[in-house]
């Protein structure tokens, strides 16, 4: 068993943290050794779930649905993760556009910096793609390599479970 202290430095999650978690039904203690709680040793992994879908942007309720969810809750369930699946796909374009607006901005000559027509095209881009450019042109399609650089997101989540579990 784990004391809520050692949990707490592996994860990096403050001890209230785990106690809400706790409270909210996300993890469950293994009971107590004096007046600290302690967790079984597979909650590392849990809370490297839960911290990765708080990253992601999920609310503690639907972490709640999804770590409590079974077969049995069927299409009404998988039609809920297909649809955060694709609000996780529009927030990775829009970061991948933000990312491409400060690669601009990192090396644009241009003075001031907020005046250049192609910083100001990719801040646009960032919150709405469909518009067009100031020229008339469409935007830019994500190119394949900022479509394949992609796997760091998911790489962070799978570096925050192995951190859990270290």
């Amino acid at each position: 068993m784990l004391d809520i202290a050692e949990v707490a430095e592996r994860t990096g999650l403050a001890p209230s943290a785990l106690r809400y978690y706790e409270k909210e039904g996300l993890i469950e203690s293994g009971g107590r050794n004096g007046l600290r709680r302690t967790y079984h040793p597979d909650v590392l992994e849990r809370l490297g779930l839960i911290t990765c879908a708080r990253s992601a942007g999920f609310s503690i309720a639907e972490i709640g649905r999804f770590l409590a969810a079974t077969p049995e809750d069927g299409p009404i369930l998988r039609e809920r993760m297909a649809r955060k699946a694709a609000d996780l796909d529009h927030k990775i374009d829009q970061l991948v556009r933000m990312r491409a607006s400060l690669q601009h901005a990192a090396i644009c000559t241009h003075e001031p910096l907020v005046d250049c027509p192609d910083f100001k095209r990719a801040v646009r881009n960032v919150y709405a793609p469909e518009e067009t450019a100031s020229d008339g042109t469409a935007p830019e399609e994500t190119a394949p390599e900022e479509t394949a650089e992609r796997q760091p997101a998911a790489t962070s989540c799978v570096k925050s479970h192995a951190v859990a579990r270290s």
